[in-house]
């Protein structure tokens, strides 16, 4: 579907990072256009990554309708704010009305439900328009309680877990799978949050969206249907916050669900404290490596770098840095591509 994102405020923020997905790939829509007045007249992956793709950021929604006129119309306009809690800002309300108005679909993917919303849903009711929030919970006949099943699955898992929340690792993810379709092998995503979902990921859960008993379960089920109908030969599994993230601590359930052989773990060597609470110190990289390893009895194989707040420059020597603390190869796929990272992977493969 073509679509218009908005993500006023806040596209190069952490607070953007469904709107970042969106722009770096996605099997799900045909993004048209960014709506955020702050990088108005920029390209949208030229402000992230340095690359022009030819996705404008634009002012307003009535300058997206008219760049997606020129593309044959826009028909979804899609929330790509991922703020603390999920909750949606009142000016961005606004702004869905008037998309509804405008004829387009809705998607959203916060925990402020907009089909909850008496005003939205009958304006959208008046437009014949589709109202989607991604993070509503599934109904209870749809899920499914840890079985055991996920000990049949014999391809390679691989989880991607991260030392904070919004560090890249559903980015680095997907770089993986890519890396490993492009060297001819069947890779399978298991996405577990809103945006991969929205990016387009077949075997998807909201783990967020989930009553507590059934997060393992949801888990193992995806897993096992992308092994059962797919027969890849690696599974992705896509982290979500951390393991000592006050507010978003996460990596736990992956581990014990899905069962990883391994795991990657993304890293920002400048980022200092957990993401959104100052004060709370992340806790150094080594010690989340062997917390991970404790835990699970799993190995991480490799960590990935967020080159947030480094020069070009600063990348390889952050690489071997990691590396001569914890023996470990480091690399920076968003920069320099997965062809590194594969190298430490293909063999695991050929193991299985």
């Amino acid at each position: 579907m073509k679509a218009i994102v908005y993500c006023a405020g806040a596209f190069n923020t952490p607070s953007g990072k469904t709107a970042h997905g969106l722009v770096r790939f996605t099997e799900r829509y045909q993004v048209l256009a960014v709506i955020d007045p702050l990088y108005a007249g920029k390209d949208a992956r030229g402000v992230l990554d340095g690359v022009l793709t030819g996705i404008p950021v634009v002012e307003d929604l009535t300058e997206a309708m008219l760049i997606a006129g020129r593309h044959g119309g826009a028909e979804v306009f899609v929330i790509g704010l991922a703020p603390d809690g999920g909750r949606l800002p009142d000016e961005a309300r606004e702004v869905v009305k008037q998309a509804v108005q405008m004829g387009l679909h809705i998607d959203s993917g916060l925990h402020d439900f907009l089909s909850d919303d008496p005003i939205v849903t009958a304006m959208a009711k008046e437009k014949n328009v589709r109202i989607r929030d991604i993070r509503k919970p599934p109904e209870r006949k749809d899920l499914h309680f840890f079985s055991g099943k996920i000990e049949e699955v014999d391809c390679l898992k691989l989880a991607v877990l991260g030392t904070d929340s919004a560090i890249g690792k559903r980015t680095t993810a997907w770089i993986i799978v890519h890396g490993l379709r492009k060297a001819g092998l069947k890779a399978e995503m298991i996405g577990t949050g809103q945006t991969a979902w929205m990016q387009g990921a077949k075997y998807s859960i909201i783990l967020d969206s989930l009553i507590n008993d059934f997060v393992s379960g949801e888990i193992e089920h995806a897993v096992h249907e992308a092994w059962k109908n797919e027969q890849p030969d690696v599974i992705i599994l896509e982290g979500q916050g951390s393991l000592m993230n006050p507010a978003y601590p996460g990596g736990f359930e992956l581990l014990a669900a899905g069962r990883p052989d391994y795991v990657i773990l993304q890293h920002a060597p400048k980022r200092l404290e957990y993401d959104g609470f100052p004060g709370y110190i992340m806790h150094p990289l080594d010690h989340q490596i062997k917390a991970i390893e404790f835990i699970s009895g799993r190995k991480v194989i490799a960590v990935t770098v967020n080159h947030e707040m480094m020069q070009p420059e600063e990348i390889a020597e952050a690489c071997a840095m990691i590396t001569h603390q914890t023996g470990l190869p480091a690399f920076d796929v968003l920069q320099e591509g997965p062809e590194g990272l594969m190298r430490r992977i293909l063999p695991l493969i050929r193991k299985k």
